[in-house]
């Protein structure tokens, strides 16, 4: 009988080790894949709620709220929670958010994640990370937000928008501006200049909220798409004050032709 040579038997006792080893090493990969899929889905569904939260506890103070003339007109909202700045100096502002446009119905569209990157504007908050909120007042503003990228002040007219729940006739001006833009740090919420920056897509959160898959812009924002996720608080909160703008201008309507001086 031949006897096996030495080296022969010992790969052959070492090849079902390693084959272990490489699907052990394998199947760790893989779920450190899917942890990281689950902490990303987990990141930008914090980002909904954060969204919705800021838009909370901005309408929270009618006399430092976004005006219901803003509100009950908007076309589309767009809200940034804590943006920073990623420079020194004269330049370098970045964050990530949600937008959501009216629909048809009376509805608003599901969330679309978008990403903003701007310039000197950053100095002027003071450089700490602060929450943007836009507020797209026309067809025209819709239109470059349902473009997927567009640049604010160089394709879209843009305002510092005015605040105080009943602001009105005094800021007729800036209503003309296809966006209204505000920031509010260190608890100060106010009307600011983000002339300069753009807002694009974001592609990447788009895949993780719509089960992997690419969405354009103009389908989630014309309502043609749904997320796999759980993620309706932000559309809920803008209808939510939307909604409420209308019926308080209804109700002064009513109770304007009611009195004697509207008879």
């Amino acid at each position: 009988m031949n006897e096996v040579p030495y080296m022969t038997r010992s790969i052959s006792f070492r090849l079902p080790r390693f084959a272990l080893v490489l699907g052990a090493s394998c199947l760790l990969l893989a779920a450190m894949a899917i942890a990281a899929d689950k902490d990303s889905q987990s990141d930008i569904e914090k980002r909904v709620a954060a969204s919705a939260k800021v838009l909370d506890e901005i309408m929270a103070t009618p006399d430092k709220a976004i005006p219901d003339k803003v509100m009950k007109d908007a076309k589309c909202m767009a809200v940034i929670p804590s943006m920073v700045k990623i420079a020194v100096g004269f330049g370098g502002s970045h964050g990530k958010g949600i937008a959501t446009c009216r629909l048809e119905n009376g509805r608003w569209s599901p969330p679309a994640p978008i990403t903003i990157t701007g310039g000197s504007w950053g100095l002027q908050l003071g450089g700490q990370a602060v929450d943007l909120v836009m507020v797209v007042m026309n067809e025209e503003g819709m239109q470059h937000l349902l473009s997927s990228k567009f640049k604010i002040g160089g394709d879209a007219s843009a305002a510092a928008g005015p605040v105080g729940r009943d602001a009105g006739a005094d800021t007729d001006w800036k209503m003309r501006a296809q966006i209204l833009t505000y920031s509010r740090a260190r608890g100060i919420f106010a009307g600011v200049d983000l002339n300069g920056t753009v807002v694009t897509q974001d592609k990447d959160e788009t895949r993780l909220l719509y089960g992997g898959r690419f969405v354009p812009f103009s389908d989630i924002l014309e309502g043609k798409a749904q997320p796999t996720s759980s993620v309706g608080a932000f559309e809920a909160a803008v209808r939510k004050y939307s909604e409420q703008a209308r019926d308080r201008e209804h109700g002064e309507m009513k109770t304007s032709s009611n009195s004697p001086s509207g008879n």
